[in-house]
């Protein structure tokens, strides 16, 4: 659990927020969560539209949308949050806040004018570190040690907006980006509800970010998540534990893409040309740019997630086989 830092608690008989939440994906439902076991008010939900997704893409609703119907709240799921239908359903919602985490679509300045507080943004990192859609998931592959969580006054900029407050979380040497997201969810909710509190109470004033530590965390691609072997051990784990769960690291294996769970530097190990795979001693260990790495769990295309050995014992490399290669 992080710190929470710059906040002051709405004292009791303040005044509750009418608010608007907006949210897309599984880490914003804590925050959902949160906001209706808290004293304000959420009059509605607004997410992405119903969207096909998985193996037998099936249409399905998005887990805030899902949270929402089994609260009874009721939900809005405009294509566009700049459609005027929308814009008409916020004026007259006539909400004092909309928190937003996650809700994957720019909100035009029209919207963000209409609630008295304006839009309240949780977003996982320490801005102005990694602005943008995937900051955890860059922290990771940065090498950062410490990641934390923001709240700040959504503007037209990518987070550009004034802090209303942060909370630090320490990055462990073994966490994926699903590890850590889950974390920051969880703690992230209790950060937005007390930057809530203290808006309700007139006790907060958001801080302009300040002009060093600018970096941006663009949406990682499937393309970006292939593993890079020529690169040094530690990166390759790095670059791995950053995609993982989604859109999850992948090489070729024979010509057909591997997919690949997290890995383990290999102290003293075999040297291997990159990428060349060696199975001893029941491990199946890759060469990198400057060292190997164990293998964890692999999925060959269209057969599921399993150990390393067990891929191993079915493929049987060569010496001197090598993935990623075409």
């Amino acid at each position: 659990m992080g710190r929470l830092r710059q906040l002051s608690a709405r004292r009791e008989g303040e005044p509750a927020l009418k608010l608007l939440f907006a949210g897309t994906p599984a880490p914003a439902v804590p925050s959902l969560e949160a906001l209706l076991a808290s004293d304000h008010e959420v009059v509605a939900v607004l997410t992405r539209p119903d969207a096909r997704s998985g193996r037998g893409r099936k249409v399905s609703r998005s887990p805030v949308a899902e949270r929402a119907d089994a609260a009874g709240i009721p939900v809005l799921q405009p294509r566009s949050p700049r459609e005027p239908e929308f814009l008409g359903q916020l004026a007259d919602l006539a909400v004092d806040c909309a928190p937003v985490v996650a809700y994957g679509a720019l909100v035009p300045q029209a919207a963000l004018d209409l609630p008295r507080h304006g839009w309240i943004n949780l977003h996982f990192s320490l801005l102005p570190a990694w602005r943008g859609a995937a900051p955890v998931q860059h922290a990771i592959m940065a090498g950062d040690e410490v990641t934390g969580a923001s709240t700040f006054l959504l503007e037209a900029g990518l987070d550009t907006g004034p802090v209303y407050g942060t909370l630090t979380e320490a990055i462990g040497p073994r966490d994926t980006a699903g590890d850590l997201l889950d974390r920051l969810a969880v703690s992230g909710a209790g950060l937005l509800v007390a930057t809530l509190d203290g808006i309700a109470a007139g006790a907060l004033e958001p801080r302009p970010q300040p002009g060093d530590g600018v970096s941006l965390a663009p949406k990682v691609e499937a393309a970006d998540a292939r593993v890079d072997w020529a690169l040094p051990a530690h990166v390759v784990d790095r670059r791995i534990r950053g995609v993982t769960p989604a859109p999850g690291a992948w090489t070729t294996w024979r010509g057909e893409r591997l997919r690949l769970g997290p890995v383990e530097l290999v102290v003293d190990g075999p040297a291997l040309e990159p990428g060349e795979v060696l199975v001893t001693s029941g491990d199946v260990v890759a060469g990198t740019g400057n060292g190997a790495v164990r293998l964890g769990q692999v999925q060959p295309a269209g057969k599921r997630m399993l150990p390393a050995a067990d891929w191993a014992r079915g493929a049987r490399p060569a010496p001197g086989e090598r993935m990623g290669d075409e």
